[in-house]
């Protein structure tokens, strides 16, 4: 994430550029906000079921359809931006996410909530691919690097603390809301960010038209990989989880014929002829793989495995928020001397955060607590920099799709994570050996994120 990472247009800034005012406020706040919500959600779920008397394959989908519905939907979100104006489809998405919450904070039963979840989702993912395109086009290159440090310290915030704000106002109660505040704190944050939204430039990519061929074929492959892949671990892959991964390989290269040649493609194939693009999605992929397991599984062993509360539980996650919070916020700066391999050392350090705590495993929760800070550090390292070489090579009028497949990739990255993971973790003979199995597989992960690094180009 040098600041030479993103040449298409820094020959035209003068020195000392700045991201124009408010432009930064208002996407952080967006990206908080949606990135909050996926975390959040967990912590409400025994509350919400004892509410809602909802059985476990309700539950199950309240976290599915809100994932099932961003997954499928962030490389159409991203075209959209391109063609119709990346501000106006950001505050779409916004307002439908926001109106969404409510939902959800007042559903009356489990399908409600939902229902609630699904809309959420799909207006997350119109609003993730045009945060990531706006930063890429609204901000002078020079400013890029810091600006993307931002986001991923948002990002990565988000993530950690969402155990601890859920907690907290589960516990708070306020009004006797209970697990509804979860959803409705949304309302008074999405309306701020609308406002602060107008400071956001509109800007455009090429096209006129939606592929919407490309679009059903794209968004029927994802749905037919992502849902199996979350379905799957608790139901014991029967026939149907495989027969959708087959159909899902069928329908990608459906997709790629259908987009070979054509004008206004939704996705232009020509961006995964740059190494540096199609590497970076690939370590972005790896990156998500290790990341969105490891909170799942944590979770489950300090809670399941040590006793502790949700609330118990987010404290200790406040390690990795502290080590992920110190390199972060200087994230631009270590890039700035290591180039790419800020990622690399990145990705070794979480690989020795992670060995730690394999061995701090059957120790004290105390002696958990250097490996997590470890973790995070590593993080802090990692992240920006890989979102920043992803899309440092794109060009302009493309941003939006190439926002979109990349935020897909996080998501499916996710997916992919959780389902491997969660055979390692499930498979072992007690909590425990299960968490210390996880982790050491996360350190293969990691150590694998650390060599495809070397493929970037070396600036």
């Amino acid at each position: 994430m040098t600041s030479t990472a993103i040449a298409a247009s820094a020959a035209i800034d003068p020195a000392g550029a700045r991201a124009p005012r408010g432009v930064l406020p208002a996407l952080l706040t967006v990206t908080f906000m949606t990135a909050l919500d996926f975390f959040i959600v967990n912590v409400a779920m025994p509350a919400i079921q004892l509410d809602l008397r909802a059985g476990p394959a309700a539950l199950q989908w309240v976290v599915a359809g809100f994932g099932l519905a961003l997954a499928a939907g962030l490389i159409t979100g991203g075209r959209l931006g391109d063609i119709y104006g990346r501000r106006r489809v950001l505050s779409a998405g916004l307002t439908l996410f926001t109106v969404a919450s409510v939902l959800c904070g007042v559903a009356p039963q489990a399908w409600a909530l939902i229902a609630g979840r699904v809309l959420q989702g799909a207006g997350a993912a119109m609003i993730m691919p045009q945060t990531l395109a706006v930063l890429r086009t609204a901000v002078p290159a020079t400013a890029q690097p810091k600006a993307f440090a931002r986001y991923g310290l948002t990002l990565g915030l988000g993530a950690v603390f969402g155990q601890v704000v859920g907690g907290l106002l589960i516990r708070a109660d306020l009004f006797g809301l209970d697990w509804r505040l979860c959803f409705l704190i949304n309302l008074p944050i999405g309306a701020a960010a609308l406002v602060m939204l107008r400071a956001v430039p509109e800007s455009r990519g090429s096209g006129s038209r939606l592929d919407l061929g490309g679009a059903a074929l794209v968004t029927s492959a994802l749905v037919a990989l992502v849902l199996p892949l979350i379905q799957g671990p608790q139901r014991g892959w029967p026939l149907w989880t495989w027969l959708c991964l087959g159909l899902a390989a069928v329908l990608f290269a459906a997709f790629v014929l259908h987009q070979r040649g054509r004008a206004g493609a939704l996705v232009d194939l020509a961006m995964f002829r740059r190494r540096a693009f199609s590497t970076a999605l690939v370590s972005v992929q790896v990156f998500w793989m290790g990341q969105a397991s490891f909170f799942l599984v944590l979770a489950l062993y300090l809670q399941s495995g040590r006793g502790l509360s949700a609330l118990g539980s987010g404290a200790v996650f406040m390690a990795v928020g502290g080590g992920y919070l110190l390199t972060s916020t200087n994230a631009h700066r270590i890039a700035a001397r290591l180039g790419r391999h800020s990622v690399t050392v990145g990705a070794l350090v979480m690989a020795a955060g992670l060995a730690a705590l394999a061995v701090a495993a059957t120790h004290s929760v105390a002696a958990l607590l250097p490996g997590l800070a470890l973790e995070g550090v590593g993080m802090g390292m990692a992240l920006a920099p890989l979102t920043t070489v992803a899309l440092s090579n794109v060009a302009p009028e493309h941003t939006g799709a190439a926002s979109g497949v990349l935020a897909t990739v996080n998501q499916t990255g996710n997916a992919v994570g959780v389902a491997l993971v969660g055979i390692v973790f499930y498979r072992a003979a007690s909590i425990t050996a299960g968490f210390q199995a996880s982790v050491v597989a996360l350190v293969v992960l990691e150590i694998a994120l650390a060599l495809l690094i070397q493929l970037l180009p070396r600036r």
